[in-house]
């Protein structure tokens, strides 16, 4: 993708960023607070939440600028940037956000597929979903597991377009959300900001490595 068509996808991923803490604080803050107009005021990622929407943007216009499908993987990324904030705010993962990137992912490879006279790629991008989902719901599963259901889904819906660009993406997108939130968590066990029972949001690390994946496929 050329310089002139980057900067365009860069600007709109910014100003999808912009809406990304207001949006997140629907789903996060109490409705009686609302009610009662006292919303928080956004905490210090806002500002750097337009940066942040804008490199995922262009990292995914400059992977797959050549790919039919790249708008359907700018509109699961917007929703994927709001949910990581609700995510790492109150360590949730709500299903009409999940549900939504599922619909447009689905829907939006569908079309694409349709019109390219390439159906083999969305039976790859279902194949990928099962994979993904059984995968973290074997996870989750195992005794003592943290990884919640909400995970599972998001893993489904990001093993669409992970699957409709093939099985080394599929595959790196399982592995390398695991290999961050493990390297994070060891980190902050060492420096000692975390103790071994703290929680911590996967939501994000699930979508930065599908992100990295896209990248890297």
């Amino acid at each position: 993708m050329s310089a002139a068509a980057l900067v365009p996808v860069a600007l709109v991923g910014a100003l999808v960023g912009l809406a990304v803490p207001s949006l997140a604080r629907r789903f996060t803050t109490p409705p009686e607070l609302t009610r009662a107009g006292l919303e928080p005021r956004p905490g210090g990622w806002a500002w750097l939440s337009p940066v942040v929407a804008a490199v995922v943007f262009a990292g995914l216009a400059v992977a797959r600028g050549d790919d039919p499908a790249l708008p359907v993987f700018l509109a699961v990324a917007a929703v994927g940037l709001v949910l990581a904030g609700i995510d790492l705010t109150c360590l949730r993962l709500p299903d009409p956000l999940v549900l939504a990137a599922g619909v447009l992912a689905l829907g939006g490879l569908t079309g694409t597929a349709l019109l390219a006279g390439t159906p083999g790629r969305l039976l790859g991008a279902l194949a990928g979903a099962a994979a993904a989902g059984a995968a973290h719901l074997v996870l989750a599963l195992l005794p003592g597991s943290r990884l919640g259901f909400g995970d599972v889904k998001l893993a489904s819906v990001l093993g669409l377009p992970l699957g409709w660009l093939g099985r080394d993406a599929l595959l790196a997108g399982l592995l390398l959300p695991h290999l961050l939130h493990g390297g994070l968590v060891l980190g902050l066990l060492v420096a000692r900001r975390v103790r071994r029972d703290t929680l911590l949001p996967l939501g994000p690390a699930l979508l930065a490595g599908a992100w990295l994946a896209v990248l890297l496929g």
